[in-house]
């Protein structure tokens, strides 16, 4: 459960009082009366059918979850969250009320013993590892004396774990009433396995042009208007962008590249203290390559001996033939200039090895079910040593089949890896040997017979390294032309996408943004633009421009969209496609009524076709996909009969089944019917709660403060 995770990420103290609430009630009153009572504090963040959620409780209770969801969260993120919970613990809350479900000193036990998250607490567990109410009761009482604000705290949590096991009782309480019998069970496993095979003519919709399908604007609003709950839309809003990146221009890219050049060479620099000149370093020559990286670039010196698969692919060859000394660059990677320089080189320093693994009875990586002795552990190495040795013997099957150990069903692969990485038998055995070389050797965790499967050399390389960054000087300009493009759109001369061409920028759309999104594509998070969108004073056509982070965007509001039902504009692109599909078939079914398969393909110019196995289950058709319609008719159609035409998802069918395979059938269907009861009741949660947030009225006011 949602809430469950939430308290388990609690801070210490929290994930300590995590427990029992049985006997809460001394210390709290936690089945006191309205404890969701929807007193009015200040202005309402919503109203759930006709009861306000207070913004002042609200606020406190996102200031609580932003510490649970982490740095990582934004703070929307964080609001959404704790408004998904608060609507749907006030909607659900009737629904308590109104059954009389309340929680019981019992029932809170049985609630907490059948969750782990709070029965496998250790500090709570007596010496038998029974959860002990009496621990806990101490520990809640010992925090209230001492712990004033974790008390407060945990009264937060106390009430998550009241609503939750008054939820699971309730979800309980209809998942009761979901059954499934036996002959649902057979009927399942019958639509699963019984499979036939049919001949069929299609006449897809493809093959009437949608240009010669003619659909007007008063059809589209029929539809919308017999499709109320199709076409439901919220206030939303359209707007178009222009970004404006502080992005380094050539000169500055021009001046990193000579910055890092000018520090390759030793420099002469004049000493006043001393009163003398003095050779400085450059990177080429230093002899504390550690220090001058700290001082003079923005990647520190990495010690770490890599492979030549560790380095950029376009470089990497220079790179690896460098000798110890020498250098290499400058040459751009990404969004840097970097200079490279040999420091050091191991050859054959990283190897991958395969092995198989006989294990013995006391030695470290030995299975309970290994009884073989040492001995004879020995012996089988040595076997399956002169086996792996012969011509043509594969010896990952070998592993496969014979290895004790963790890597046999990869074939004994253990991957590469470096000296030092493995016990000092294996290790000496793989470094000191070619690659292709197999060998037996011994260890504490038994006998391995190991292959030496490939060997790279390594490379120590340290990069001098400066990030491309714009110059106070560009960041100026994009100001200017920011604010400029900004001014031009105002004034109202030319229209924004006019400005933005002659200017050679990149115009983008944003469409039907929400009044709680944040996040805008191209632009982030982005909260204040959607603000100002929704804002009653921004008109359609007004231009703003908003600082980002790297840079600036000016803005603009194309459209706004009241919430209620679409018009036949906004609803024609989910439309016009339903409609050209429903005159289609008209036509089709119209001109080929009455007739044979054989006419109805040849008449249209189509051959006939045929599907094997298939199962209303798995009603793929090929070359068609999935058609349902077909399936379901070819399952109830006798073998060897015909069908009508048929409105599918592709086109218009005609079919004929040829052959019938009925399931093998079974002396019971159980299996089936349980599986078909547990589906059934895992959805009951998740549907009911739907279906009661849609029959709710609920006011949303969070733009109003966030």
């Amino acid at each position: 459960m949602a809430i469950l995770d939430k308290i388990r990420k609690k801070t210490t103290i929290l994930i300590l009082i995590i427990g029992l609430a049985l006997f809460a009630f001394v210390i709290s009153g936690i089945f006191s009366a309205n404890t969701f009572s929807g007193a009015k504090v200040g202005s309402a963040v919503a109203e759930v059918n006709g009861n306000d959620i207070s913004i002042d409780d609200f606020r406190q209770k996102v200031e609580i979850a932003s510490k649970n969801y982490g740095a990582g969260a934004s703070s929307m993120q964080v609001v959404n969250g704790v408004w998904e919970q608060e609507i749907k613990n006030a909607i659900l809350e009737e629904q308590f009320q109104e059954l009389g479900i309340t929680v019981e000193q019992d029932q809170i036990v049985d609630f907490l013993r059948n969750n782990p998250s709070y029965s496998q607490l250790p500090q709570f567990l007596n010496e038998n590892g029974v959860f002990d109410e009496n621990k806990f009761i101490d520990f809640i009482a010992t925090l209230k004396e001492n712990n004033p604000q974790g008390y407060q705290d945990w009264l937060q949590t106390e009430k998550a774990i009241i609503f939750a096991a008054k939820e699971q009782i309730y979800y309980n309480l209809i998942g009761s009433g979901v059954g499934t019998t036996l002959k649902e069970g057979e009927l399942d496993y019958k639509l699963a396995n019984d499979k036939f095979d049919i001949s069929y003519v299609r006449v897809p919709y493809t093959s009437i042009p949608d240009s010669t399908i003619a659909i007007s604007k008063s059809e589209i609003e029929t539809y919308v208007k017999a499709h109320k709950e199709d076409f439901k839309q919220d206030e939303s809003r359209d707007i178009q962008f222009v970004y404006f990146k502080e992005k380094a221009s050539l000169k500055d890219e021009n001046e990193v590249k000579a910055k890092i050049t000018s520090l390759l060479n030793d420099t002469q620099a004049f000493n006043a203290a001393k009163d003398t000149t003095e050779t400085i370093k450059g990177f080429r020559n230093t002899t504390d390559m550690v220090a001058f990286l700290d001082l003079n670039s923005d990647v520190k010196f990495d010690t770490v001996y890599k492979p030549k698969s560790a380095f950029p692919s376009k470089v990497a060859d220079s790179l690896v033939a460098l000798s110890i000394g020498q250098i290499y660059g400058p040459y751009r990677e990404g969004d840097t200039f970097e200079v490279a320089k040999m420091m050091g080189k191991k050859a054959g320093g990283n190897v991958k090895a395969s092995h198989i693994l006989i294990a013995y009875a006391g030695s470290q990586s030995a299975a309970e079910n290994v009884t073989r002795t040492k001995e004879e552990a020995e012996s089988r190495a040595k076997e399956l040593l002169a086996e792996a040795k012969k011509s043509g013997v594969v010896f990952a099957d070998l592993a496969r089949e014979n290895s004790d150990g963790p890597s046999g069903p990869r074939g004994g692969d253990l991957g590469f890896f470096v000296e030092g990485a493995m016990v000092k038998p294996f290790n000496d055995f793989v470094f000191n040997n070619s690659t292709g070389s197999i060998g037996l050797v011994e260890t504490e965790f038994g006998f391995h017979i190991v292959k030496v499967d490939e060997k790279q050399d390594l490379f120590q390389i340290a990069r001098l390294v400066r990030e491309i960054e714009p110059s106070d000087e560009t960041i100026d300009l994009v100001f200017q032309d920011a604010t400029k493009f900004e001014m031009q759109t105002i004034e109202g001369k030319k229209s924004f996408e006019e400005v933005a061409k002659a200017g050679n920028y990149d115009v983008r759309p944003v469409n039907k943004i929400k009044a709680m999104d944040e996040n805008l594509p191209g632009l982030a998070a982005q909260r204040s633009i959607v603000q100002w969108a929704f804002n009653d004073d921004t008109e359609i056509g007004d231009v703003k421009r908003f600082d980002l982070n790297d840079g600036y965007t000016v803005v603009r509001l194309t459209a706004k969209y009241k919430e209620g039902l679409m018009t036949s504009e906004d609803a024609s692109a989910t439309v016009l496609p339903i409609l050209r599909k429903e005159k289609k078939v008209a036509q089709i079914l119209d001109k080929n009524k009455g007739k044979s398969m054989d006419a109805f393909g040849k008449d249209n110019n189509v051959s006939p076709a045929t599907a094997s196995a298939v199962t209303v289950k798995s009603p793929t058709i090929p070359g068609a996909g999935s058609e349902p319609a077909v399936a379901g008719t070819a399952y109830v159609l006798g073998e060897g009969k015909t069908s009508g035409l048929i409105e599918g998802n592709s086109g218009v069918f005609m079919i004929k089944v040829t052959k019938k395979t009925p399931a093998t059938k079974l002396d019971n269907y159980s299996t089936f019917s349980n599986s078909l009861d547990q589906s059934k009741k895992s959805r009951v949660g998740s549907a009911v709660y739907q279906a009661l947030k849609e029959a709710s009225e609920i006011k949303d006011n969070r733009s109003m403060f966030y």
